[in-house]
Order: structure tokens, then C-alpha cells, then sequence
């Protein structure tokens, strides 16, 4: 009886101490601003997939000519991609469409893009988007920027 209490309690003891770093991590994130809310799906096929499939749901910081995306559901500190602002072309936008719908948050919108060559889909608010546009376009001057 004392040892399942004990493990009991060394288990709840672990997912509260587990809880706590995740929301820690996910605080130093933010820390340093410039944080929004980001879905990631990448090394897209070039026929649309609308079956929900390969979404990640993240967090990205803007970081001076770079983005830095990190998933949500991770203890890593280090992000999970970088994105460079001279290497993003903007190439489509869209609205969710079938089982993207659950897979996105409610006010989605798809961002298709190439990033060094590799086709990869955003999907963000439209207050997000308007923000990580803004920043494609304030590229210094003579990197080229394609927005679409």
C-alpha cells in the first residue's frame, strides 16, 4: 500500500515538474517579443493536399532577418526551423480547405512558400499574416522580396 502511494505520488510529483518546464519554455520564448501563433507544414507536394495531414502546430519569433518556429508541443529550446527572410518567396495564400479546417486553429489562413528551394505552407491569423507580410517587405534594400 505505501509503495503504490509512493508511486503515485512520484508520478504526479513528474507531470507537475514536466507542466512547469513546458510552460517555462514556452514563456522564454516569448520572452524577447515578437511571437505569434504559427502552423508549419513542410516539404509540401506541389498537388494541393487538403487532408489535414503533416500540419504541426507552433510558435514563431521574428529574430532580426530570420524567423525562428518552434513547435508547441516540445521541450526543445532551440527552434525547429529558421526561416531567412532573403530566402522566402511568397507564392500562394489561401483559405483551410476540407479536414484542414480541424487541424488548423478557427481563423487560419494558408501561406504557401519556398524556402530555399523547399515548398513549406504557414498557417496563421490574419493579424499574423498582415505582421509576417509587413516584415517580408521591410527587407533591407537590395534583397529582393517576393510577396505575392
Amino acid at each position: 500500500m505505501f509503495l503504490a502511494l509512493w508511486v503515485g505520488g512520484l508520478v504526479v510529483a513528474l507531470v507537475a515538474v514536466g507542466l512547469f518546464v513546458f510552460g517555462l519554455r514556452r514563456r522564454l520564448i516569448q520572452r524577447s517579443g515578437g511571437t505569434f501563433d504559427c502552423s508549419l507544414r513542410w516539404n509540401v507536394p506541389v498537388e494541393p493536399d487538403l487532408s489535414g495531414k503533416g500540419w504541426v502546430y507552433g510558435v514563431a519569433r521574428y529574430h532580426g532577418d530570420k524567423v525562428d518556429w518552434f513547435r508547441v508541443f516540445s521541450y526543445s529550446p532551440r527552434p525547429r526551423r529558421v526561416l531567412e527572410r532573403s530566402s522566402i518567396e511568397v507564392v500562394a495564400r489561401r483559405m483551410p480547405e476540407g479536414e484542414e479546417e480541424l487541424a488548423l486553429l478557427s481563423d487560419a489562413i494558408v501561406l504557401g512558400c519556398l524556402h530555399q528551394g523547399t515548398r513549406l505552407e504557414l498557417a496563421m491569423s490574419e493579424d499574423a499574416l498582415t505582421g509576417f507580410l509587413a516584415w517580408l517587405e521591410a527587407a533591407p534594400p537590395g534583397q529582393r522580396v517576393n510577396v505575392a
